[in-house]
């Protein structure tokens, strides 16, 4: 097998160069080495009319008599000779030699040699041939001369042609590089351009034809390959688009589900209405034929049918309640993830109300709480179903919104529980602190009247009977009291209203002037301090009721740094000296139980005859306080 041999482009650009490159110095050495010759030629010229000038001013020192010069001027003429002889190496001077160029100088030489014999070297009688000798002389000169100009001439022809030459070159070379720069270089670029272009309209059949083996033939390969790729994914780019869309609507639906059963979630006010609505709801989201919901108890072994969809009334009634492990259902907490389950696979079932319904397959979810089983949900269907991983994740994220709400809503029934409880004991302890107490006052005064009419003394039956008297008028004045205070609310975001109510009431009650005083403007307490707070100024004033005998009250309000209230009187007063509270001080012990209670400082101030303080500070909030729109429902007063 034979292997082609592939050219790249710069192999194919230095193969067309090089001759062109090789040609090029060829010639400009050429004319170098004949621009020397003209130049030493020429100097060989210069130095042969020096001779000539040379002889000239020998002869007419010769003949004027005036040869003192003449022996400078002998040595001129023999270092010319010597120099046109051998040449000079400081500068391009030598002489073009051949045989004629050669007979002529020794011709010369000749005649210098006979020159000096006869004119210089003894001293001549007479002149008359000096000059026809001189000018045969310089002749002889002449003819040297005009040998080496033949050469020059030659030589100058030479450079000719070779500057005529060198021009052709440049000229073919530089055609020659065009021609090849658009074979190699521009077509290809020109036909990878169109395509392009025909890519841009849209044509994705456009193609470069490979013609070269070099880069740009590597370039077409890789262009045609990318181009049969794009047209590939154009073709496929509807049914990319389709899958895509499908996905999205997948993930649509599956958020829409979710949301779905989150809103369900949050706004089920009771394990029945959550079931039910679960059921109709993962009925359509799963395409289920029937549904059942079932909660189980704590030890897992019993499982209660919450909510049915799409199940005979016969299998409903026959599995309200069902044990672990008695059909496909109930599988226990051994069994964490999603079961899907053929009917028909199982060989004896304790249950058959699958078969008889004709059900083939059943989804088993269980509804789980971290650890916790707290139920499941199974999922019915008339043929054999198969989950994908995505809808597996969605219907137990499903059964764990389930569990969430399941849980949501046993947390809030025993919130709702504590808190009637929490109530109950507030109204509890308020009957024993006020009005238990003065019932146990009549009762003692009541067996009073008893020994009194037994003796029959009418003074004791009379003071008792206004004992009696007073103690009644007392418990009905609590009993009001407490009806009143129940019916005081307070304001979404202000206590302000709340406190002038209560101030209104008690003025009502008591026939006492009461005035209320804010000041600042601070941040809005939470509901449940409001209600502390309006508990605590509420039995303020009903101790001033019972024991200030006074006839003025007034409450001022400061809200900057902290929430302060003053409840002031212009009673009789009391010692604070003794700090243990007895049955008269019940107001105090229940208002101090209040304050320990949200983390505030109550300070009682008084002095007998001169009246009393009670002064609730309420600590700094650690971060400012969200607004919020609840509103406390019933305020206890003591």
């Amino acid at each position: 097998m034979t292997l082609r041999k592939h050219w790249s482009l710069g192999a194919k650009l230095a193969l067309l160069g090089v001759p062109f490159l090789l040609l090029a110095l060829l010639s400009t050495a050429l004319t170098l080495w004949v621009s020397w010759q003209l130049d030493g030629g020429a100097a060989a010229v210069n130095e042969a009319g020096r001779m000539r000038m040379q002889s000239y001013r020998m002869s007419l020192a010769i003949g004027t008599g005036q040869t003192e010069a003449l022996a400078t001027q002998v040595k001129e003429f023999e270092s010319s000779l010597n120099v046109l002889r051998i040449g000079d190496a400081d500068r391009p001077l030598f002489v073009p030699w051949d045989d004629t160029v050669r007979a002529r100088f020794e011709t010369v030489e000749k005649d210098w040699l006979n020159y000096q014999t006869r004119w210089i070297n003894k001293q001549p009688v007479a002149v008359s041939n000096l000059r026809d000798e001189t000018l045969a002389f310089a002749a002889h000169i002449d003819t040297f001369v005009s040998s080496i100009e033949s050469h020059i001439a030659h030589w100058t022809a030479m450079l000719h042609i070779l500057q005529m030459s060198m021009l052709a070159m440049a000229v073919m070379g530089a055609a020659v590089l065009l021609y090849t720069g658009y074979l190699f270089v521009l077509e290809p670029v020109s036909q990878l351009k169109q395509a392009i272009e025909k890519i841009q309209l849209g044509d994705f059949s456009a193609r470069v034809e490979r013609v070269t083996t070099d880069e740009f033939g590597t370039l077409a390969d890789g262009f045609n390959g990318m181009a049969e790729h794009m047209q590939s994914m154009y073709r496929n780019l509807e049914r990319k688009v389709a899958e895509k869309t499908a996905e999205l609507e997948e993930k649509n639906e599956r958020l829409e589900s979710l949301y779905d059963v989150t809103a369900l979630v949050a706004k089920s006010s009771s394990l029945d209405e959550l079931a039910q609505g679960f059921a109709k709801r993962i009925t359509r989201i799963a395409r289920a034929d029937g549904v059942a919901v079932r909660w189980s108890d704590q030890a897992s072994q019993r499982y209660l049918l919450l909510a049915a969809q799409g199940l005979p009334k016969s299998m409903v009634e026959a599995e309200l309640c069902i044990d672990r492990g008695d059909c496909h259902c109930g599988a226990g907490p051994s069994v964490e993830n999603l079961r899907v389950i053929p009917i028909i696979s199982r060989d004896t079932p304790h249950l058959p109300h699958c078969e008889r319904a004709g059900f083939e397959t059943v989804v088993n979810i269980p509804v789980r709480l971290h650890e916790r089983l707290m139920g499941e949900v199974d999922l019915f269907y008339h043929a054999k179903v198969s989950l994908a991983p995505a809808e597996r994740s969605l219907l137990e994220a499903l059964g764990s919104h389930l569990a969430s709400g399941m849980e949501n809503l046993r947390l809030t029934s025993f919130e709702k529980e504590a808190a009637v409880s929490q109530e109950r004991h507030l109204l509890a302890r308020e009957l024993h602190d006020s009005i238990a107490q003065s019932l146990a006052f009549l009762k003692i005064q009541v067996q009073l009247m008893r020994d009194a009419l037994h003796s029959g003394n009418a003074a004791e039956i009379k003071q008792v009977l206004e004992e009696i008297d007073t103690g009644v008028r007392e418990s009905y004045g609590d009993v009001r009291e407490l009806l009143l205070h129940f019916r005081t609310r307070t304001n979404t975001e202000d206590i302000e209203p709340a406190l002038a109510t209560t101030l209104r009431k008690f003025e009502h009650q008591s026939g006492m002037k009461a005035s209320l005083h804010m000041q600042g403007q601070g941040m809005p307490l939470s509901p449940d301090l409001q209600i502390q707070a309006l508990h605590i100024v509420q039995e303020a004033l009903s101790n001033v009721r019972k024991h200030a005998r006074a006839s003025q009250v007034w409450l001022d309000v400061q809200q900057q740094p902290c929430w302060r209230f003053e409840v002031r009187d212009d009673g009789v007063g009391f010692s604070t000296e003794n700090d243990e509270l007895d049955e008269t001080h019940v107001g105090l012990r229940i208002m101090t139980e209040r304050a320990q209670r949200i983390g505030a400082q109550l300070d009682v101030i008084s002095t007998p005859g001169h009246g009393s303080s009670i002064i609730l500070t309420l600590p700094l909030p650690a971060h400012p306080m969200p607004l919020t729109n609840s509103v406390a429902t019933a305020v206890v007063a003591a």
